[in-house]
Parts: structure tokens; C-alpha cells; sequence
């Protein structure tokens, strides 16, 4: 069961993110002010992502998020605020946070986005040496670029992402819900089903001898899409 810290002073709100993450399969732990927060992740205690508020009795969950950055650490965080201001959202992503979802919001799309991001933390584990290689493809991990047969592709961060999904998990379908899930921007918009298909068929375009008829990036017809060495 993967483990959550939520930083929140609402108790309101705790309850029913406390009951609805927990339903959903996760294990949540709550603090309440920023010494807490700090205090429980000094204690050795291992957790897979952060939840924080960003106005708190004693400080900003920002402080958080930009001390564990500053360490090194890349644990997955997420703000929950009542904030939509652009100066905060813009000083959370800078910060490190992966994403920032303003209050109200949907606890069925939290939980989508949770999932989302400890999917691709679990890739960012899993890097090795840094180098994703299939056939005549690499892919440069810690510069984020690829190179077909020693040259080197011209991609959009969309593009990017969506090949080193489909290489991560190669041999497998892939649905279209998944990729969509895994695609998620960050910015408050989720990729869409079209949008979908053009990024796969502009990876096609670039990386398919004859991209009408792929020997790599494959349609599973009403599944989704399969990597193949």
C-alpha cells in the first residue's frame, strides 16, 4: 500500500480526503502545521507522495517543498489550496511540486492525478544508467533527448514523454486510458483523446521508416498502443 502525507490545518477537509484516499487504496497520514510536517519527515518515515497546503498556522507548505528539493529529494508533492493565484502557482511548480490543484476540487480527479504521478515516479526509480535502448533508438534519460541510428530527433516534451512511456512498457498494451493518465500535463489540463492520436502520429512521422505501416509504435485495434523492439 503506497503511503501519503498530507500537510492541512481544515479538519473538514482532512476527513473526507482521509476517507476517500484510504478507499481508494492508499495509506494517508495527517499533519497539521508546517513543525509537524517537518518533524515526521525527519523521523525516517518513508512515504511514496506529499499533499500540501500551502497557508498554514505557522508557515507555507511551500517551505516544504522547496527544503526536500533543495536536499535532493524528488519525493512526488502536489499542493492542495484554496490559492488560484498565478504567483502561487507559479512559485509551487518552480518550487519542485509536480502539480497544484486549487480548492474545490474533485476527490475522484485527486486520486487520478496521485496515480499519475507515482506511476512516473516509479519510472524515475527505475532509470539505471540513464539510457533507454531499443534497436537503432536511445533515449538519453537525464538530458531527455533521442537519437534514431545516431541521430537526433527533434520531439516536443509531449512527444518525448509519450516514447519513453511506450519504450518503458514495451511488448505491452498500453490502453488509451492509461497513456492519457500518464500524459497529464501538470497544468491543469489533461491530454485528450485526439490530441492523443496526434502526438502518436507525429511520433510515427519521425521515427517510422514508413509511417503508414509502423514496425514500432503499433495500433492495437480497441485496446490501445504497443512498443515493439
Amino acid at each position: 500500500m503506497q503511503k501519503l502525507l498530507l500537510l492541512e490545518d481544515d479538519i473538514s477537509l482532512v476527513d473526507g480526503l482521509e476517507y476517500s484516499l484510504r478507499r481508494n487504496g492508499f495509506e494517508i497520514e495527517v499533519t497539521r502545521t508546517v513543525k509537524e510536517a517537518r518533524e515526521t519527515l525527519g523521523s525516517g518515515k518513508k512515504y511514496d507522495l506529499l499533499l500540501l497546503d500551502v497557508t498554514l498556522p505557522d508557515g507555507s507548505g511551500f517551505e516544504i517543498c522547496e527544503g526536500l528539493r533543495q536536499t535532493g529529494n524528488q519525493i512526488p508533492i502536489i499542493f492542495l489550496t484554496a490559492s488560484d493565484e498565478e504567483p502561487n502557482i507559479i512559485r509551487g511548480l518552480d518550487g519542485g511540486a509536480d502539480d497544484y490543484i486549487t480548492k474545490p476540487f474533485k476527490l475522484g480527479e485527486l486520486c487520478s492525478r496521485i496515480r499519475a504521478l507515482l506511476r512516473r515516479s516509479g519510472m524515475r526509480r527505475n532509470e539505471g544508467n540513464g539510457y533507454l535502448v531499443s534497436g537503432a533508438l536511445e533515449m538519453n534519460l537525464l538530458q531527455s533527448k533521442v537519437s534514431l541510428n545516431g541521430r537526433t530527433l527533434d520531439l516536443t516534451g509531449a512527444e518525448y514523454h509519450l516514447l519513453r512511456i511506450l519504450v518503458e512498457n514495451r511488448g505491452q498494451t498500453l490502453t488509451r486510458s492509461q497513456l492519457l493518465d500518464w500524459l497529464w500535463d501538470g497544468n491543469g489540463h489533461y491530454v485528450d483523446d485526439n490530441t492523443l492520436s496526434v502526438y502518436v502520429r507525429r511520433l510515427r512521422e519521425k521515427i517510422e521508416k514508413y509511417p503508414s505501416h509502423p514496425e514500432h509504435l503499433l495500433t492495437v485495434r480497441g485496446f490501445g498502443y504497443q512498443w515493439k523492439e
